[in-house]
């Protein structure tokens, strides 16, 4: 992902109004992040802990898209799995991120939501390369693998969003 400002971060938002993108707190660590291990950018808002956003580049451009968490997290009543990243290994809490529709849709009050995990961490997972062994000979083409699906689920978690 190439590095980007705050300012087309805020207008990059297809789900989220002009006054609602403007008052987004950036992560906290914004000026550092490491944009070439970044597919998206994912982060919870400090001040508002049930938001999250995610930013992705799509077709040349970025495409945000502001999520809602669940009131008290995740319920902890059973494990599950974060639909883009797939990390079977991570202990983290994974939560139901929903997103309010682009356009219309949107603003009559319909949603989509995934499985995502709770802080976002999903770039960092599909970089943890498997041990070696008969199944993964190639730790390195597995982590290509991985990093791909992450991109092609999170392209389509856009699409539902968008209405696509």
């Amino acid at each position: 992902m190439q590095k980007i400002t705050a300012q087309h971060i805020r207008s990059s938002f297809i789900n989220a109004s002009r006054s609602e993108a403007a008052k987004l707190n950036l992560p906290k660590d914004f000026d550092a992040l490491d944009w070439e291990n970044l597919e998206f950018l994912g982060w919870r808002d400090e001040k508002m802990p049930l938001r999250g956003y995610l930013v992705v580049p799509q077709d040349g451009a970025l495409t945000g898209i502001m999520l809602r968490a669940p009131e008290g997290g995740s319920g902890k009543k059973r494990s599950v799995l974060c639909e883009l990243c797939r990390d079977v290994f991570s202990k983290d809490d994974v939560y139901l991120w929903v997103a309010k529709r682009a356009g219309q849709s949107g603003r009559d009050g319909n949603t989509v939501g995934t499985l995502i995990c709770a802080d976002f961490g999903c770039c960092t997972n599909v970089r943890k390369e498997p041990p070696v062994n008969d199944i993964n000979p190639d730790p390195a083409a597995v982590v290509i693998r991985q990093v791909a699906g992450l991109q092609s689920r999170t392209a389509q978690f856009l699409s539902r969003v968008q209405g696509k």
